[in-house]
Order: C-alpha cells, then sequence, then structure tokens
C-alpha cells in the first residue's frame, strides 16, 4: 500500500517534489509534511539528496503561493471578491475569511507572510490578501521562499530522522497518507455540503 506514495514522490524526482509542493500550496493533493516527509525519508536512504530536496519543496511552495499572489494582485479586490462569492462554496471560503486575513496582515505587517508559513491552515490563503494589498514581489517571493525553506528543513529533518531510526518508517508514512488522502475527501465533501457564506459577508472589517 505505501509504496505507491514513495513511487510517486520518488519516481517523479526532484521536478515532482517541486510540482506536488506548488499544487499542494492551491489544491492540495498531499500536504506537505508528507511530501517532503517522504523526501526526508529519501535522503537517510541514499534515494535523495538533501540540498537539491530542499531546493526543490521550496521553489515548488514559493511559485504555489506565487500564483495566488500575481491572481490576487492582477485581479483586484472589484473582480476578485465576486469570483469568490461565485465559487466560495467549492473553494470551501468566503470572501469574510479572505477580509479575516487581510485585517491580520494589516494589522501586523507584512513579516506575517513569512511567519504563517509555518501554519498549515493560513499559508496559503495569505497569498491572496498579500497580492490584494499590492506587496512588493520582491519583498512577498523573500519572505515566502524563506519561511518555507525553514519548514521544509524541519519536515525533512524529521523525515530523515525517521528513516535512520525505524525500518517501518516507510510504512507509517504510507499508511498515514492513505489516512489522510481518506479524511481530507470526507472533510472536502463535508464542506461543499454544509457551506455556507458568513452572514456578514465580510462587512464587519
Amino acid at each position: 500500500m505505501n509504496e505507491w506514495v514513495f513511487s510517486l514522490i520518488e519516481g517523479g524526482g526532484y521536478w515532482g517534489i517541486l510540482f506536488l509542493m506548488m499544487l499542494e500550496n492551491i489544491v492540495p493533493p498531499i500536504p506537505s509534511e508528507l511530501i517532503m516527509g517522504v523526501a526526508g525519508i529519501a535522503t537517510a536512504k541514499g534515494r535523495m539528496d538533501f540540498a537539491p530536496v530542499l531546493a526543490a519543496g521550496t521553489a515548488g511552495s514559493t511559485l504555489g503561493n506565487y500564483v495566488l499572489f500575481l491572481a490576487a494582485d492582477r485581479l483586484g479586490y472589484e473582480r476578485l471578491k465576486p469570483f469568490v462569492d461565485r465559487w466560495g462554496r467549492w473553494l470551501t471560503m468566503d470572501w469574510h475569511e479572505v477580509e479575516r486575513a487581510g485585517s491580520y496582515l494589516r494589522k501586523h505587517g507584512h513579516w506575517v507572510v513569512f511567519v504563517v508559513r509555518f501554519m498549515p491552515m493560513f499559508r496559503s490563503i495569505i497569498s491572496i490578501p498579500a497580492g490584494l494589498a499590492h506587496m512588493r514581489h520582491g519583498t512577498f517571493l523573500l519572505y515566502t521562499a524563506a519561511g518555507a525553506a525553514i519548514w521544509n528543513t524541519l519536515l525533512i529533518l524529521a523525515g530523515r530522522w525517521l528513516g535512520q531510526r525505524f525500518v517501518e518508517a516507510e510504512t507509517w508514512i504510507g499508511w498515514a497518507t492513505l489516512v489522510f488522502a481518506v479524511a481530507a475527501a470526507v472533510w472536502y465533501f463535508w464542506r461543499v455540503l454544509t457551506w455556507r457564506p458568513s452572514a456578514n459577508g465580510g462587512k464587519d472589517q
């Protein structure tokens, strides 16, 4: 069962890691914790090297977030809000959530883009208010890449530690991926079926 996880990540090589990490920040098929964890185990087994794994993972994270940032930056408030309002059920978010993240960004400053790289629930969505605020592209990319590099380093080291100390690490990761995939699918469809736009529509900001 766990072989497909490793063949998917290792078979794609470093470019596969980059692609999966980029996709994970837009439409997460597999969480970054598992992608980089598996890659970390691969480094422990000598099947991949640490530096290229980190570079690929960080580049993928940065590019994925930059796609969301560019969309918000180019579309702007007037065109992006109707899109979120219309497709919010399938995005499982509404404009109020975007506004809330934007309020946090305005209150605490652009360095928030760096900090939220360590928060799974917010590390992608913060790219939208950052784009709407027309944050400097270089600053956004720098903060995003720096935060992603640190987080990915920790994930790779954790995977390497598991791979070096536990023969069963690959099996654990495989089962964890399967359980997460099923849970994520159930969670998504539950969100779609029960989703309702917020009553205030983001007007309390």
